[in-house]
């Protein structure tokens, strides 16, 4: 590329803006991968049976850690799974998903496609599954999107996780990406406070008043608040 267009691409990209979408509760009612887990204890009932055997283990781990029992769960439910198969079965569920067009935020989506449209650079970042929102977000012709989420590796038994993309954890996968700074940021929950922080505009969604205090109490400075279907 001939130094001038170098040129060219390179102010481009100082100048465009950096937006980020939480997935879950902002482009999605609810949570997608909960879903995925749900139907995966539906049709195979021996994965309930096992999570009950485990439950007085669970109990007794839930007064010092709620990530624990849950991540147990996960791991029954992607219990026999390699990556291939994991990989199969969630973009099936995803093929589901988008089959429920009331599950979507309409309004989320369009203003997604609007920042599109407007030359923005645009990040979805989750704690959903990085296999399961990238395929619901694929097969619902949002392309050239980066998407940062939660991960699973590999492991003895099946599936399992390696990083849950929530809190903190949102801007340090952003940090790792080379981002520390974002123009616009739309979340709805105070597990998204880190990620609205930095923003030079922080966006609340269908969020209470009392939800608006505690984040606006934790920014430093008042959120633009939206009421999105």
């Amino acid at each position: 590329m001939p130094k001038g267009e170098m040129d060219a691409v390179t102010a481009e990209a100082a100048t465009q803006r950096v937006v980020l979408f939480d997935f879950d509760g902002v482009l999605f009612h609810g949570d997608a991968f909960y879903l995925f887990t749900r139907e995966r204890y539906k049709r195979a009932p021996w994965r309930m049976l096992l999570a009950l055997l485990c439950a007085p283990v669970l109990l007794l781990q839930l007064p010092f850690s709620r990530r624990l029992p849950l991540r147990t769960l996960v791991r029954i439910a992607l219990f026999g799974l390699g990556e291939q198969r994991y990989q199969a079965a969630a973009n099936a569920f995803a093929a589901v998903l988008v089959q429920r067009s009331r599950q979507f935020c309409r309004d989320g989506l369009q203003t997604l496609r609007r920042h599109q449209a407007a030359g923005d650079r645009v990040i979805v970042v989750t704690g959903c599954e990085h296999t399961l929102v990238s395929g619901i977000l694929q097969q619902l012709g949002l392309t050239n999107l980066e998407v940062l989420a939660s991960q699973l590796r590999r492991g003895w038994f099946g599936m399992r996780p390696l990083w849950h993309n929530v809190g903190r954890r949102k801007v340090e996968k952003l940090a790792q990406h080379g981002l520390t700074a974002w123009q616009v940021a739309y979340g709805d929950s105070m597990y998204d406070a880190p990620m609205l922080k930095v923003a030079t505009e922080a966006v609340l969604v269908n969020a209470t008043p009392t939800l608006c205090k505690k984040i606006e109490k934790a920014l430093g400075h008042a959120v633009t608040r939206v009421e999105w279907f």
